[in-house]
């Protein structure tokens, strides 16, 4: 993985450098010379502070603690949008931030959607409903490392009406943050465009790029490493928001609403969730920072089960269990390794 994307980060400052002297932002620069990025969610607020570093200016228009998916935009946030040098962002996530990128900023936009094989909903989901197979929690049979590809798997996983939700995300799982590997190829892009639009720190962008690869592989290890050997490998989460995390490290995401946590599961869902939970032993229902506690704790209450919380990084407040996506993250693992029994 990373050698692939030192190559990419490699030929994009070549390409750069011939052709700096013709090369010109795409709109002005901020007040004190930096490249203003404009991001939609905190995961790509976080990962453009550190590709951009200090050439770039990041204006985030998600407040924290607010619910991302509902966000509403003010006239002075489209004007921002109008202005940026670079819209970073993930379509389908955020319907008001794409409708306003695709017209002030479309020609500025850089969508991760094109940096990233996003995941089909169907296979992110990787949601299970009471019927579904046993899965072993020791012996699966699958790749932890670090080239894990993100094909289809080939099950016919269950799903259920815990996996849609009232938002229109399209075809696609927005929530790649979630893989840190995802999250390192991104980091490549959004280098390649800030070189692009400003050709003399080039390599500033690359080498942050870099940084910030091995700090995400360093995650990606310890999560391989941390959920290899998993008494359950059963994420029974309050909304579907962990598709990837369950996709890359062979977890069973079941999500007891969609991926919107805002939706209500229909009493049917709640019960199917709980048969679930005593056929598959699962100890543990995670609850989220951003999203009420109140169905997961109903269900933990019903089957003996214990409540943990896992926050989606969606935001940094005073109840997330981190201070940055790094720190939550991790945090997230030893979580997720003491409710699923890892050793």
């Amino acid at each position: 993985m990373r050698s692939g994307r030192v190559a990419a980060l490699i030929a994009a400052g070549v390409a750069v450098g011939a052709a700096a002297s013709g090369c010109g932002t795409a709109s002005d620069e901020g007040s004190d010379g930096k490249l203003t990025v404009v991001t939609g969610i905190y995961p790509l607020e976080w990962l453009a502070v550190q590709v951009g570093g200090d050439h770039v200016e990041v204006t985030n228009l998600t407040e924290p603690g607010a619910e991302p998916h509902d966000l509403e935009l003010s006239p002075p946030q489209i004007r921002t949008i109008h202005n940026a040098d670079v819209n970073f962002f993930i379509t389908g996530l955020q319907p008001a931030v794409d409708d306003a990128i695709a017209k002030e900023g479309g020609e500025r936009a850089l969508d991760v959607a094109d940096l990233v094989d996003l995941l089909p909903f169907d296979e992110a989901a990787h949601d299970h409903d009471a019927t579904d197979h046993d899965h072993d929690a020791t012996d699966d049979g699958h790749d932890h490392g670090h080239d894990h590809a993100h094909e289809d798997e080939g099950d016919d996983h269950g799903h259920d009406e815990g996996a849609g939700d009232g938002h229109d995300h399209g075809d696609e799982d927005p929530h790649m943050w979630q893989d840190p590997e995802l999250m390192a190829e991104a980091a490549t892009g959004l280098a390649e465009r800030l070189a692009e639009a400003d050709p003399d720190h080039a390599d500033d962008y690359t080498a942050n790029a870099e940084r910030v690869g091995t700090e995400l592989d360093a995650i990606d290890d310890e999560f391989s490493s941390g959920l290899k050997e998993c008494k359950s490998r059963e994420l029974l989460t309050n909304h579907s928001a962990f598709g990837y995390l369950a996709h890359r490290y062979d977890l069973n995401q079941v999500g007891i609403s969609g991926l919107d946590p805002e939706s209500e599961p229909s009493p049917a869902r709640i019960a199917e969730v709980a048969r679930l939970v005593k056929d598959k032993e699962i100890t543990t229902v995670f609850t989220e920072t951003l999203a009420s506690p109140v169905v997961a704790e109903t269900i933990a209450d019903e089957t003996g089960a214990k409540t943990a919380v896992l926050d989606p990084v969606e935001g940094i407040t005073d109840e997330s269990p981190g201070t940055d996506y790094p720190s939550v993250m991790r945090a997230n693992l030893a979580a997720i390794q003491e409710g699923l029994g890892c050793s």
